[in-house]
C-alpha cells in the first residue's frame, strides 16, 4: 500500500489543476455580461501597473452608458493576474495567487458591500449589506471551512482558521467596501482569497490585491450598485481590455489615459 503524505498530494493537486480548469464547463462571458447593468471597468496601462482609472457603466437602451467621471484606482503592489471569475482564460500566466500583491484581471460578480457602520446608518446602500465589527474576519487560511468568506466569529459552527484578515481596522480601507467573487463557487485553495474594492490609503500607496479608490469615489459606488442589475467588475490591462472588447460585449471605453 502506498502512502501519499499531505505535502504530496497538495503537489499532485496544483500539478493538476490547470486541467481542471480547462475541463470545467463555464458559460460564455458574454452571457454574464448580457445580463448585467451594471459594470464596473478598470483599467491598467499594463501587468504590471500599479495605478489605473475607473468608469462606471450602465445598460440602457440597448447601449452601455457611462455613469459619472473617469477616476483614479490603485493596485496590488505586483500588478495584476489572472484571477478565477466569470471569464475562461486557458490559465494562462501570469495568474493571480494567495499573497503575490496581485490585483485579479478578469470579469467577477459584485455580490455584497460592507462597511463600519450599522445597516440602518447606510441605507443609501441597496445591496446585502455585512457590517464590520471587531469580530468579523474574511479567512484567508486554505485549510478552513471558511476559505475565501467573510465570517462573524460569534455565527461560525467552528473557528478553524489561523490565518485571517481582520475587517475592522485601525484606518478607513474597509469603512466602506464591496466584496469582489474572484475563485468562488469553488474556492480553490491558493488561488486568491478576500479581494475587495476599498477605501486607499492614498493615490500612491498600493494595496494587498484589491482595488482602491477616494472616499468620495467610493461612496458614490456603493450608493449606485443594484443588485437587481446584476453588477459586474471587469479589470484588465488595457491591452487585454481591447482585446476582449469585441467578443465579449464590453462597454466601448472613453478615450483616456491611464496613469
Amino acid at each position: 500500500m502506498v502512502i501519499i503524505s499531505r505535502k504530496m498530494r497538495m503537489a499532485l493537486f496544483l500539478c493538476l489543476l490547470p486541467l481542471c480548469l480547462r475541463a470545467q464547463p463555464r458559460e460564455p462571458v458574454e452571457g454574464y455580461l448580457a445580463l448585467s447593468r451594471q459594470v464596473v471597468v478598470v483599467t491598467a496601462a499594463d501587468w504590471t501597473a500599479t495605478k489605473g482609472s475607473l468608469q462606471r457603466f450602465e445598460f440602457e437602451r440597448g447601449h452601455w452608458q457611462p455613469v459619472g467621471p473617469v477616476l483614479p484606482v490603485v493596485l496590488g503592489s505586483n500588478g495584476l493576474g489572472w484571477g478565477a471569475g466569470l471569464h475562461t482564460n486557458n490559465v494562462r500566466d501570469p495568474q493571480k495567487r494567495d499573497g503575490d500583491g496581485r490585483s485579479p484581471a478578469g470579469v467577477f460578480r459584485l455580490p455584497y458591500c460592507f462597511g463600519y457602520a450599522p445597516p440602518d446608518e447606510v441605507r443609501i446602500i441597496r445591496m446585502p449589506y455585512i457590517q464590520c465589527t471587531g469580530r468579523v474576519d474574511c479567512v484567508e487560511d486554505t485549510n478552513s471551512t471558511y476559505y475565501n468568506i467573510v465570517k462573524d466569529r460569534l455565527t461560525a459552527e467552528v473557528i478553524d482558521w489561523k490565518k485571517a484578515e481582520p475587517m475592522r481596522l485601525a484606518d478607513e480601507q474597509y469603512r466602506l467596501g464591496v466584496f469582489v467573487e474572484n475563485n468562488c463557487n469553488p474556492s480553490l485553495p491558493g488561488f486568491g482569497a478576500c479581494i475587495f474594492l476599498h477605501i486607499w490609503k492614498g493615490p500612491g500607496e498600493t494595496t494587498k490585491g484589491g482595488t482602491g479608490m477616494k472616499l468620495g469615489a467610493m461612496e458614490s459606488l456603493v450608493g449606485w450598485l443594484d443588485p437587481r442589475s446584476n453588477p459586474l467588475l471587469v479589470q484588465l490591462p488595457l491591452a487585454e481590455y481591447r482585446r476582449y472588447e469585441a467578443a465579449w460585449h464590453l462597454p466601448p471605453l472613453p478615450v483616456f489615459k491611464n496613469p
